[in-house]
């Protein structure tokens, strides 16, 4: 199983970091790979190319939020894989909540309209819908959700949901935040039971209120910021996250291999 970080970057980052979306490939025991989409951002396109991939290559999209930087390539997906030569339709993972919204709000302008028929999501994608603590399986691994606190939308919290799976060797968690405010008080279990996390982590001069930011996180206890890699990060001069007790930034396109 291995993990990589197409991008790394806020949802304005420049071409060099991209966007944070993530692709979780899984062996299979007849030789193939089950490709995991984690958000699938404005820029995927690009960023999957310099990876070496392109839309068609992609089994299955999860989707955390929507916030464009996290569905803005959806689109695309869709598309590409529709007019594609086998007509594919990949899984579209989410929570349930997400699903009337994502179309009716931000998908139905560009892809309800097909030549001679009216598109649903469901044209495009094969819709799972996800619940609260229950968990769903892909390429034969199991991964659950970890709702987050990412802003509010008026008076109502945004839906926004982290991801988690097991490292198939040790067995420990892998806990990837997607979107999140710094709530340690309402995370702080999920970190500690991770062998493994991935946070996002603002590196702005000023706090937007909305993502953790690096300043906040070097609160953590050590024991916690040892396991942690950063990302969702801006453009320009990190500061020393090693030197800060953290495991250190997530480089775009790095890869972390877990077992087989």
């Amino acid at each position: 199983m291995k993990l990589v970080f197409l991008g790394v970057g806020v949802a304005f980052s420049s071409r060099q970091l991209y966007q944070s979306n993530m692709l979780l490939e899984i062996a299979q025991s007849d030789g193939s790979v089950k490709r995991l989409l984690i958000d699938a951002g404005g820029d995927i396109r690009h960023s999957l190319a310099e990876y070496g991939l392109n839309m068609l290559q992609l089994d299955a999209v999860y989707i955390s939020h929507l916030h464009n930087d996290h569905i803005g390539g959806l689109e695309g997906v869709a598309f590409s894989n529709y007019f594609g030569k086998n007509k594919f339709r990949p899984k579209l993972f989410l929570h349930h909540s997400l699903i009337v919204p994502l179309w009716q709000e931000s998908l139905r302008g560009g892809l309800e309209s097909l030549q001679n028929q009216v598109a649903t999501l469901e044209t495009y994608f094969d819709v799972i819908p996800l619940h609260n603590n229950r968990a769903f399986s892909f390429g034969g691994k199991t991964f659950d959700t970890v709702q987050t606190y990412h802003c509010m939308s008026g008076n109502v919290i945004l839906p926004s949901f982290g991801i988690r799976f097991k490292n198939p060797t040790t067995n420990g968690n892998i806990f990837i935040t997607t979107d999140t405010q710094y709530i340690p008080h309402l995370l702080i279990d999920f970190l500690k039971d991770s062998e493994l996390i991935f946070h996002d982590c603002e590196t702005s001069p000023f706090k937007s209120g909305v993502h953790a930011h690096y300043d906040e996180l070097k609160e953590l206890p050590a024991e916690i910021k040892q396991k942690m890699w950063l990302y969702h990060y801006s453009d320009g001069v990190l500061p020393d996250a090693q030197a800060d007790g953290f495991a250190g930034f997530v480089k775009p396109r790095q890869e972390f291999i877990f077992g087989a």
